[in-house]
């Protein structure tokens, strides 16, 4: 059975529910000592993990809809997008502010370049960024073919996030291997699209 207008209706008030609870949740956890004894980490480490959560429930949409035969799906792909978008902007805020802090902002360009691991993060904020900007149906119609084109580079956000997340962390542990895979998973996927673009 196909999912209805309506239901996607309500599934994407899940969605805004699931983007919202976790912020709830920070606020709650940050004004209650729910964190370690080095609270910035792990600020920046949950709102980098909820972001990446939020990529690979975009790139889940695609092929979901495709195998599962729900073309309604599609529309909720772009709701996942932002707040993806959203959450990201949360990592970097949370970076600049809780581990540089407000006195310091001016070091963030020079941190940034030199940084490996945050050169990733930020090529794929501003990715996010132009794909966020050029969401709307307008933007689709203006951009013509070159929409596509450049949406197509969420594919490459997909490969630097997670390498990103595996670099950032100062011991590794399951759960970046774990979000690498699945992005590598979600990848593999499209592996026709990639055969066809490689032709």
């Amino acid at each position: 059975m196909r999912l209805t207008a309506k239901q996607i209706t309500w599934l994407k008030a899940a969605l805004h529910l699931a983007g919202l609870l976790p912020f709830i949740w920070l606020f709650w956890a940050a004004s209650h000592g729910g964190f370690s004894a080095d609270p910035a980490k792990d600020i920046q480490h949950f709102t980098g993990r909820t972001a990446l959560k939020f990529l690979l429930a975009t790139l889940l949409v695609s092929p979901l809809a495709r195998y599962a035969k729900q073309p309604l799906l599609i529309r909720t792909r772009r709701l996942l997008g932002l707040w993806c978008f959203a959450w990201a902007t949360l990592h970097l805020t949370s970076y600049a502010l809780l581990e540089l802090g407000i006195n310091n902002l001016a070091l963030l360009g020079s941190e940034l370049v030199t940084r490996p691991y945050l050169t990733l993060g930020i090529v794929s904020w501003v990715i996010l960024l132009a794909l966020t900007l050029t969401s709307t149906q307008y933007a689709q119609r203006k951009l013509g073919r070159r929409w596509q084109l450049l949406h197509n580079f969420v594919y490459l956000v997909a490969i630097l996030a997670p390498i990103h997340y595996l670099w950032s962390v100062k011991i590794l542990s399951p759960q970046p291997i774990v979000y690498a895979l699945l992005a590598v998973g979600l990848l593999a996927w499209r592996y026709k699209k990639f055969r066809q673009w490689w032709r």
